[in-house]
């Protein structure tokens, strides 16, 4: 059984910086994109980073040049570096990994999610 397990999230003020780390465990085979998600009350999910297993990342616009994905291939571990935090950083965070257990074809996962509140 595969699970993503997330740390790192909490309270911080305006301008403070967080990491958040994704650990994947379980039978797994491969991990091709690991990534960020996130959901404000109210507001739709929407994608904030993702990495490739060969180090590709993307952002969202609204976090280039403060947030920093990376990636510990062998640890299947995925972090993300927030800095220079606002208060519209303030979410729900989602690990995403999609990831080819043994045995079966690749498929998508979701953590269960780590509060991060930005205060100003």
């Amino acid at each position: 059984q595969v699970q993503l397990v997330e740390s790192g999230g909490g309270l911080v003020q305006a301008g403070g910086s967080l990491r958040l780390s994704c650990a994947a465990s379980g039978s797994i085979a491969s991990i091709n994109v690991m990534g960020w998600y996130r959901q404000a009350p109210g507001k739709q999910r929407e994608l904030v980073a993702t990495i490739t297993t060969g180090g590709r990342t993307t952002y969202a616009d609204s976090v280039k040049g403060r947030f920093t994905i990376s990636r510990d291939n062998a640890k299947n571990t995925v972090y993300l570096q927030m800095n220079s935090l606002k208060p519209e950083d303030t979410a729900v965070y989602y690990c995403n990994a999609i990831l080819t257990p043994i045995g079966l074809g690749p498929r998508n996962y979701w953590g269960r999610q780590t509060q991060v509140t930005v205060s100003s």
